[in-house]
C-alpha cells in the first residue's frame, strides 16, 4: 500500500500548478460542465498513466538492478528539479476543444498534455521503483483527481491564494528524498 500512498501524495502535490491543472481551469471556465470534464480527466489519466506504469514495469525487467537504482535515483532528483519549474498551458492544447464534445475535448487535451509531462514521467519512475505498478497507477490517477477536480469547480478564482511555491517545494523535497534514498540504497533497507 506504500506505493499507492506515496504515488497519490506526490502526484497530488506535483499537479498543483501543473499545466494539466491549468487546463482544467481553462476547460471549466470555457464549458461550465464539470461532470464531463471530470470524466474526461479520469479516462485520459487512466490511459496515460497505465501506459506509463507498464513502461516502468518493463524497464525493471530489462535493466540491471544496480543500473536501475542509479537511473531511478537520478530520475527522482530530476523530478525534484523539474517540479520547481512552473508550467504554462499552450493555447494549441485547448484548441482541440472546439472540435469535440466537452468530454472528448477534455479526454484528448488531457491525454496529449500529459504526454511527457512531469506526472507521466513520475508515474514511470514510481512504477519502476515499486514492485506494484497497478497500485502506482491507481495512486497517480487519484493524485491527479485530488488536484484537478477542485480546479474544475473553483476555476481560477482561488488559484492565486494557493501558495504554489510552497506546494512545489514540498513535492520537490519528497522527490529529492526518494532519489537520495534510492541512490544510497536506504530504500531497500526501509522496505521499498
Amino acid at each position: 500500500m506504500e506505493s499507492f500512498f506515496v504515488s497519490t501524495g506526490i502526484i497530488a502535490l506535483a499537479e498543483i500548478g501543473d499545466k494539466t491543472q491549468l487546463l482544467a481551469f481553462i476547460l471549466a471556465a470555457r464549458f461550465k460542465k464539470p461532470v464531463p470534464i471530470i470524466l474526461g480527466i479520469l479516462v485520459a489519466t487512466i490511459v496515460n498513466h497505465s501506459l506509463a506504469g507498464m513502461l516502468g514495469a518493463w524497464i525493471t525487467e530489462i535493466v540491471n538492478p544496480e543500473v536501475l537504482r542509479w537511473v531511478l535515483g537520478l530520475s527522482f532528483i530530476g523530478m525534484a528539479i523539474w517540479t520547481m519549474i512552473p508550467d504554462k498551458i499552450e493555447e494549441e492544447e485547448t484548441q482541440i476543444a472546439r472540435r469535440f464534445s466537452v468530454f472528448g475535448a477534455t479526454l484528448v487535451t488531457f491525454f496529449l498534455a500529459e504526454m511527457g509531462d512531469k506526472t507521466q514521467i513520475a508515474t514511470i519512475t514510481l512504477a519502476a521503483h515499486y514492485a506494484s505498478p497497478f497500485l502506482v497507477v491507481i495512486g497517480t490517477t487519484l493524485g491527479m483527481l485530488i488536484a484537478d477536480i477542485p480546479a474544475v469547480f473553483i476555476g481560477d478564482k482561488f488559484s492565486n491564494r494557493i501558495p504554489m511555491r510552497l506546494v512545489h517545494s514540498i513535492a520537490a523535497s519528497i522527490f529529492a528524498l526518494l532519489g537520495l534514498a534510492t541512490l544510497l540504497g536506504a530504500a531497500e533497507q526501509l522496505g521499498f
